[in-house]
């Protein structure tokens, strides 16, 4: 049965997986992207092989949602990228007195480090991030909220070293 399921789950990617591939390319025109979600469409479907009747249909909505996760992550990339475009022509100071936002979140306890780099980072919602760190929502909440207060005030203290 075991070698059957495998097999089949081979032929499938075998037959499949070029086609996938290949029009996540067209989707998100990148080569290293498109192939990232095709396998993760892969993986997320032998996750759930026992239960998924339509494996072809159950590829492409699993590829479509995460192109469409790539895309607003792109789109948030790039308000970003204009937020701090325009704050640096308001507020020019030097490059070594900026910090760094990945620094600054590296730098938090992991109790508060964790629940942001799953939400913000990896976009998984609260409950999830619950799911995955086996905390309460609430506690996710309270975190994450202390993680941006530490966040805001290094980087008040910092704005008001620069200015």
């Amino acid at each position: 049965m075991k070698r059957s399921r495998e097999k089949a789950a081979s032929e499938l990617f075998a037959a499949l997986y070029p086609r996938l591939a290949g029009w996540c390319r067209r989707l998100v025109d990148d080569d290293e992207t498109a192939h990232e979600i095709a396998s993760e469409a892969f993986t997320r479907l032998w996750a759930r092989w026992a239960s998924v009747t339509e494996p072809r249909g159950f590829l492409y909505v699993t590829a479509a949602n995460l192109v469409r996760d790539h895309w607003r992550k792109l789109e948030r990339e790039r308000r970003a990228v204009h937020r701090v475009t325009a704050e640096a022509a308001v507020h020019p100071h030097s490059e070594l007195a900026d910090p760094s936002v990945r620094l600054l979140v590296q730098s938090l306890p992991e109790r508060l480090r964790v629940p942001i780099l799953l939400h913000y980072y990896a976009d998984m919602p609260i409950r999830e991030v619950s799911a995955v760190t086996g905390r309460k929502e609430g506690t996710i909440k309270a975190d994450l909220h202390a993680a941006r207060e530490l966040l805001r005030a290094h980087l008040r203290r910092s704005l008001d070293h620069i200015l």
